[in-house]
């Protein structure tokens, strides 16, 4: 049996806005002084503006940011919930700043730092389990990349979870197609990842990952298994310019092209 959906259809256009909102930050962190992950920051943005809209108040669960490279939208996100109260776009990646270019674990609503990439995949699956152990209802919520899926780690820890039965645990993968270097295909194609979670004992869910009825309804936990969510997303997305562009990865812009890039967002 799945969960009663803790998001009414009526709060869709507010969550909508939200992610605007949260992708205008990221464009102002694009143009700091030091620039950041705006194309996978862009991609991620629904995904963690629906993770918040449902699971944010509850103490038990926890989000995590597993791609840690793309903190813009870790920190925009926080700040449209009211978890944050300073813009983090002011002070990005400025020296003594706590809006560090990975997520900080000294800023509210960030549980754990994190910058290696899979690691984020294991402290959410050890939060599922400690919640179990405890008899809560709480989730852990580990938010990742498909680059992120070369890592060995993601896999090892696919593997505790089921044999832990951690029914109380969901991986959202951000499937933006690019990494660092290029294009996922390019580099180390990952196929057939519907059935590679199935054969880990997982419900598989897919989904567009900027479609923000489907992000809600599918961020919940299933009694028969732990639950993978395959989203397809745009690296870049809302910014017409960048939108599918590896090189996207990584941007630091002139003030004038993020006001430029603000008005025109889709």
């Amino acid at each position: 049996m799945e969960q009663t959906l803790s998001v009414q259809r009526e709060d869709i256009p507010l969550l909508i806005g939200r992610a605007k909102e949260a992708r205008k930050l990221i464009i102002d962190m694009a143009a700091s002084p030091t620039g950041c992950h705006i194309g996978g920051s862009l991609s991620v943005i629904d995904l963690l503006i629906g993770a918040y809209a449902k699971h944010h108040h509850d103490p038990h669960t926890a989000i995590i940011l597993s791609k840690g490279h793309a903190a813009a939208a870790l920190y925009a996100a926080l700040h449209v919930y009211g978890i944050i109260a300073d813009n983090p776009a002011e002070s990005y990646g400025a020296a003594g700043s706590l809006f560090t270019g990975h997520p900080n674990h000294k800023l509210p609503g960030i549980p754990f730092a994190t910058g290696s990439l899979g690691h984020g995949i294991p402290y959410a699956a050890g939060w599922a389990l400690a919640q179990k152990l405890k008899g809560t209802n709480g989730l852990g919520i580990a938010i990742g990349g498909d680059g992120e899926l070369q890592e060995g780690l993601c896999w090892e820890t696919a593997q505790i979870v089921q044999a832990q039965s951690l029914t109380n645990f969901v991986y959202i993968i951000d499937c933006n197609g690019g990494q660092n270097d290029g294009y996922v295909q390019d580099i180390s194609p990952i196929r057939n990842l519907r059935q590679r979670f199935q054969a880990f004992g997982f419900v598989v869910r897919e989904i567009n990952g900027h479609r923000m009825e489907d992000i809600v309804a599918a961020i919940e936990p299933h009694s028969e298994g732990p639950v993978a969510i395959l989203a397809t997303t745009i690296k870049g997305k809302g910014v017409a310019a960048i939108e599918g562009k590896a090189e996207a990865h990584y941007a630091k812009i002139p003030e004038k092209l993020a006001h430029k890039w603000k008005v025109s967002l889709s």
